[in-house]
């Protein structure tokens, strides 16, 4: 083994004991290897209980391949490296196919037919945790590579991964009534997240989800339209204690007038005409557990004056009822409207508010989220794949760059919904690469005029009235700009299609 491998090995080691997140534990490993053995590209997988092995360091290979998730099955390769105790290494002429065709930096438009392969399964105290795997495009890179150095490395691989779980399992134990080596192994397989992404914002985001989701403060979610506060929320009920009760959501936006008091809270037979039986209202649904009310700035002010006296009270009065129930809920809410200004407008009330408020949590939108989008784009991809029951599905460099450049006025939502297309397209073509003209996202809007301004006026009128009045004919010209189409006025407007249509009902376009 030469100096400089041995260095390498010193650095792993000594990283073990520091500090760090899983993330950069993992990649600070796989670059490390990548530094000292002859491949061009590495991957650290940890196998989930479901069977499956999920990506969590790469080097040399596309971002999206974080995003995906691979079925031994379907890879020999891989199901070859999971079954075997020693290293091992592919010749030049194996007709398996490779997991990461299309996938490699130095190589992203060709199918790899000639290279070394090699890989070696991670074992955590004699359970199976992950596997390694380098490739390398010249034929012959890894003859004088010796397996002793590989083993090595899978031993500290593994070490990293058990350490790094160790931290957390030694976290939860508190609250958990397994023994630290089942929690090791249990977590070294590294469960599939729902919110996805490795930029530092997400991190900040899944931290302060942490620090609150053990209490039972409420938590104001804000954040532009698509970008995953329900995800948010679900993460905050599945972090806390009330885990194992309901989650109940209730969208504002949603809840007719003459009946939101009633899906709230509830009513007794013959409270109403159609009362024909009593009801149980959604705080009583969620006794024990979490409310979501999303939209809430849609929530009118006598319903929110009723909402703020629930919270302090802790009571539940039914329509048409003589007594209050007792109930203890968690409450979390979400909007992506600026509470603040609406208070200050008079359109929510500031006490409600204040009670609301006292855990904000934002969520950047995703032309903020520094290096998402290509996981994102994986992890999407990887759930067409499954639907379709495809070995591969992989967006092109070049168009992945066009992604990484789009603002994304709709999201997370947005980004999910074109690559969802995209692929349809690629499958009806029978190819399994993404390529600009498939996204469809450079499509042209009609070119914008300029829309007249009103006259300012010369007396006193409510400011309200004159700014939904401009909103009003912005709409309509927006919509003689597109024939009448709702989604093209959106894009013309920039805007999520379901939001523009709620605004122009309210306001009275036709």
């Amino acid at each position: 083994m030469t100096s400089s491998v041995e260095k390498v090995l010193l650095q792993i080691a000594l990283d073990l004991s520091t500090d760090l997140s899983k993330g950069h534990h993992y990649q600070k490993l796989i670059d490390s290897v990548k530094q000292v053995l002859p491949c061009d590209a590495g991957a650290l997988f940890v196998l989930n209980d479901k069977g499956l092995l999920k990506p969590v360091a790469v080097s040399g290979l596309s971002g999206t391949v974080l995003g995906l998730t691979f079925v031994p099955e379907l890879h020999p390769r891989l199901q070859a490296i999971l079954t075997s105790r020693k290293p091992v290494r592919f010749d030049a002429d194996s007709e398996l196919p490779d997991p990461f065709d299309g996938l490699l930096e130095s190589a992203p438009d060709k199918v790899i037919d000639v290279h070394d392969c090699m890989g070696c399964s991670l074992y955590v105290e004699d359970k199976l945790v992950g596997i390694l795997t380098l490739d390398a495009l010249d034929v012959g890179a890894f003859d004088n590579v010796d397996p002793i150095t590989v083993e090595t490395f899978a031993a500290l691989a593994a070490a990293t991964l058990r350490n790094t779980v160790l931290f957390e399992a030694l976290q939860e134990s508190n609250r958990q009534q397994k023994s630290v080596n089942q929690l090791l192994i249990e977590q070294a397989r590294s469960k599939e997240g729902k919110l996805v992404g490795i930029s530092p914002q997400m991190q900040r985001l899944r931290d302060s989800i942490c620090v609150v989701a053990n209490t039972d403060y409420a938590v104001l979610i804000s954040g532009e339209t698509g970008t995953g506060k329900e995800l948010v929320a679900h993460a905050l009920h599945e972090q806390s204690a009330r885990a194992d009760k309901p989650m109940v959501y209730i969208n504002c936006a949603a809840l007719p007038e003459s009946l939101a008091e009633s899906e709230l809270f509830g009513h007794v037979k013959g409270a109403f005409t159609g009362a024909n039986a009593n009801r149980a209202g959604k705080f009583e649904m969620a006794d024990g557990g979490t409310l979501f009310l999303d939209e809430i700035g849609e929530l009118p002010l006598h319903l929110q004056a009723k909402l703020l006296r629930v919270i302090q009270q802790g009571e539940v009065q039914r329509v048409g009822a003589d007594r209050n129930l007792l109930v203890d809920v968690r409450i979390i809410v979400a909007t992506n409207r600026n509470l603040e200004q609406e208070v200050a407008e008079g359109r929510f009330r500031a006490d409600l508010y204040h009670r609301l408020n006292v855990f904000p949590i934002f969520i950047p939108p995703l032309r903020e989220r520094d290096g998402d989008i290509p996981v994102l784009a994986g992890h999407i991809l990887d759930r067409v794949r499954r639907q379709f029951n495809l070995h591969n599905l992989h967006i092109h460099p070049s168009c992945l760059s066009r992604l990484e450049s789009f603002p994304w006025p709709g999201n997370v939502r947005e980004l999910e919904h074109t690559l969802m297309r995209a692929g349809l397209r690629v499958i009806q073509q029978g190819n399994d690469v993404i390529r600009l003209m498939h996204l469809g996202i450079d499509e042209v809007v009609p070119e914008a005029k300029v829309v007249t301004g009103s006259p300012l006026p010369g007396e006193t009128v409510p400011m309200r009235e004159q700014v939904e009045l401009f909103q009003k004919r912005l709409i309509e010209h927006a919509l003689e700009q597109c024939d009448g189409v709702w989604a093209q006025a959106a894009k013309f407007l920039q805007m999520d299609r379901g939001n523009l249509y709620r605004m122009g009902k309210k306001l009275g376009v036709k």
